[in-house]
């Protein structure tokens, strides 16, 4: 038995060997390194991994790799299993190492204990960062036209080895997905690279770390500490909007990390340039990177999101329900899930058939809030307001671009959000034929394909008239 785990383990070197010189120090540190032979039982390898991400990853990529050449170091081996260390199972264990002890601050012991007790008495990445949700993986992510772009850019910073663009900047409405991304980045780094330090807040907490800082004339250790991260995620940045101290924090560390090439990753409800109660500076440079929009849902996505998350939850659900759900629920990803899960546990509860009629019950509270219809009057206002103009020239005659081009965006938008007709839409612009709808129309959808201000515009317009 001894020779036999000696030959093993002599099989298991040259294939690790092998493994490296054919893909790579980088993806062997990356991937293949944490594997761990765990034994051949009735001609089936089976190799540890520390998580489940990391397990299907290296299946996925290399697994074919692996049985060739465990079979071509024995002749006996079937098969290969990679399965999850039973102490690793789950979400990747964060194993940074801890900082060092604050030094002390001046005042009594009751004022400075708070900070010591957090550098000393655990690791202060674990103890700063959010907790991330397991179910927020890249694997759980489903991609679609409105959702690509930021995707890939997501998936990018996750994956490169050196800082592809920085900072990456995500923007979007409510429940489209920024937060997944932002969770799915940091379990993949986590994952890959444990070692690294990965620092996820939003930035409610981090202004709530630099009121506790100041409180106990302790900003020292915390410069120190944010600036010392490898990759640092901010979620819904437009929090510190209008709080100029934490700006001030916030835009010193942003420039420290910056300067030293570290990954910086945000989120917000708006695109840099359309932040209110920021200051230039910072605006600046959070569009220095790259701004990747989350656009609303189609309906094939949230359809798609539907079907996955029916699956991944091993419920029926009859097509014509997720059709219904999909075509109902259109402003909020959160709220569509949701919906799905309250349908399911109910039915499953009360032991009643899904149903289209069932939705209809049990969601009447839901369907009612999303029925609200936008109509062109809303979209006129809404318009004027952004751009400036009077609600009046709208309807009226002149031709001045600065008018023009904003009634031609409301045309556009009672277009693609109400069910008016042509000529019931150019009625409402003054008495227009719909032959002018139609140009506007087709001007609009014209210049969004160049113009990224204009396009910009209509998303944050279209946000605001759907929610």
């Amino acid at each position: 038995m001894a020779d036999d785990q000696t030959a093993r383990g002599g099989h298991w070197a040259r294939v690790r060997g092998r493994l490296r010189a054919e893909f790579g120090d980088g993806v062997f540190r990356s991937w293949l390194k944490p594997m761990t032979l765990i034994g051949v039982h009735n001609n089936v390898v089976r190799i540890a991994m520390p998580t489940r991400f990391m397990r299907d990853r290296v299946w996925g990529l290399y697994g074919d790799r692996l049985k060739v050449l465990w079979k071509a170091e024995d002749r006996s081996v079937d098969d290969v299993e990679l399965v999850v260390a039973p102490a690793a199972a789950g979400p990747p264990a964060r194993r940074e190492p801890a900082l060092a002890a604050l030094p002390a601050v001046p005042g009594d012991a009751a004022t400075r204990r708070p900070a010591v007790e957090a550098a000393n008495g655990s690791d202060w990445v674990d103890a700063v960062s959010a907790p991330l949700d397991p179910r927020f993986t890249f694997d759980n992510f489903v991609v679609g036209r409105s959702n690509e772009f930021a995707h890939a850019a997501a998936w990018r910073v996750a994956d490169a080895q050196a800082v592809p663009f920085n900072p990456l900047f995500l923007c979007g409405s409510v429940g489209l997905g920024k937060t997944h991304l932002m969770h799915a980045i940091a379990w993949h780094i986590r994952g890959r690279d444990p070692g690294r330090r990965v620092v996820y807040l939003s930035a409610e907490k981090f202004m709530y770390q630099f009121v506790r800082a100041v409180r106990f004339r302790d900003t020292m250790a915390f410069k120190e500490q944010f600036r010392s991260v490898d990759v640092l995620m901010l979620d819904d940045v437009q929090f510190i909007c209008g709080k100029e101290q934490t700006q001030e924090e916030f835009f010193h560390t942003f420039n420290a990390l910056m300067d030293q090439n570290r990954q910086v990753v945000i989120s917000a409800d708006k695109s840099p340039i359309n932040l209110d109660g920021i200051e230039e500076r910072m605006r600046s440079r959070l569009g220095w990177g790259l701004v990747a929009d989350v656009h609303p849902t189609t309906y094939e996505l949230r359809l798609s999101i539907l079907q996955s998350k029916a699956e991944s939850g091993g419920v029926k659900v009859p097509d014509k329900v997720l059709e219904f759900l999909a075509h109902k629920i259109s402003s909020n990803v959160r709220e569509l899930e949701g919906a799905l899960t309250r349908l399911t546990a109910h039915a499953t509860l009360m032991g009643r058939e899904i149903s289209v009629d069932t939705a209809h019950e049990v969601l009447h509270d839901l369907l009612r809030a999303h029925d609200r219809r936008v109509t062109i009057e809303d979209i006129q206002k809404r318009v004027a307001e952004h751009y400036n103009i009077r609600l009046a020239d709208m309807h009226s005659p002149r031709r001045a671009r600065a008018v023009a081009r904003p009634r031609q965006v409301a045309m556009y938008l009672a277009k693609q959000l109400t069910t008016r007709s042509l000529p019931e839409i150019g009625r409402k612009f003054g008495g227009r034929d719909h032959t002018t709808v139609i140009h506007a129309v087709r001007k609009i959808e014209e210049l969004r394909s160049n113009d990224k201000g204009l396009s910009e515009d209509i998303d944050l317009l279209r946000r605001m008239l759907e929610t």
